[in-house]
């Protein structure tokens, strides 16, 4: 219980109880991270069915759920996204990037990243429909689970940080743990569709190849601002991956 409240209390907004932060803590802190994207998940299903039923326009509709997981989440997903963006095209040395995504000051980058990412998400939400909206929804779990693992298997740039606080408290088991809650979300995914699922598994596991690449040879390994930009990669692809799939057939 302590760890479910510490994953909520961390990568999220949703009031939780107080409890104390500690190794023992934040072992299963991990397992229950993708319970937070659930939430969300069921949050933006819940508030695009309650729009749609209130008449609201699809572009006002669109733009809540572009910005609802930034409400929800308090932006600690987006803030890795920022200062990751400043660090990758400041073109400095490996050092001076991991300095970068320290600096609490955003950078002109970072405005520029941010303002294309809030329009294409709100762009690919305008063209989501009540076949898909549950398939997104499943993303945020999906996503969660992925960077959960990477947080857990892939080499840290830096001995500190949150990521590598969350692996080195980690038990053995969360890894397996993470791996049955993968195999539910794709399994619930294939499930509810077909070719929206496969779509998301695809673009997922792209992404996180691509992502332990880039991690390695920009910053010499993964740190919580890069999962936190991981993952705000994996949502927008997955998104608009399953606009893209829903374009190609009835």
């Amino acid at each position: 219980m302590r760890s479910l409240i510490i994953a909520f209390s961390t990568y999220s907004r949703i009031p939780m109880p107080q409890c104390e932060w500690n190794e023992k803590g934040m072992r299963y802190s991990m397992c229950f991270f993708p319970l937070v994207g659930a939430v969300l998940g069921l949050c933006s299903a819940g508030v695009y069915f309650g729009l749609d039923a209130l008449k609201f326009e699809k572009i006002s509709r669109a733009l809540v759920l572009a910005v609802l997981p930034v409400i929800l989440t308090g932006g600690i997903h987006m803030d890795g996204y920022l200062d990751t963006t400043d660090a990758k095209n400041s073109w400095k040395s490996r050092e001076e990037r991991l300095e970068i995504l320290k600096d609490p000051h955003i950078g002109a980058f970072a405005c520029i990243y941010s303002m294309g990412y809030l329009f294409l998400s709100a762009a690919f939400f305008c063209e989501v429909g009540t076949k898909e909206i549950l398939s997104v929804a499943m993303g945020y779990v999906f996503s969660r689970i992925l960077s959960a693992l990477s947080v857990i298997f892939f080499q840290k740039a830096k001995k500190d940080g949150m990521a590598a606080t969350s692996a080195n408290a980690s038990r053995r088991s969360v890894k397996w743990i993470l791996f049955l809650e993968l195999a539910v979300c794709a399994a619930v995914m294939v499930a509810v569709s077909p070719r929206y699922g496969l779509t998301c598994l695809a673009i997922g596991l792209l992404c996180f190849v691509w992502y332990r690449r880039m991690a390695y040879k920009v910053f010499g390994g993964t740190t919580g601002d890069l999962a936190g930009y991981f993952l705000q990669i994996c949502e927008l692809g997955i998104l608009a991956g399953i606009v893209f799939a829903s374009r190609l057939g009835p």
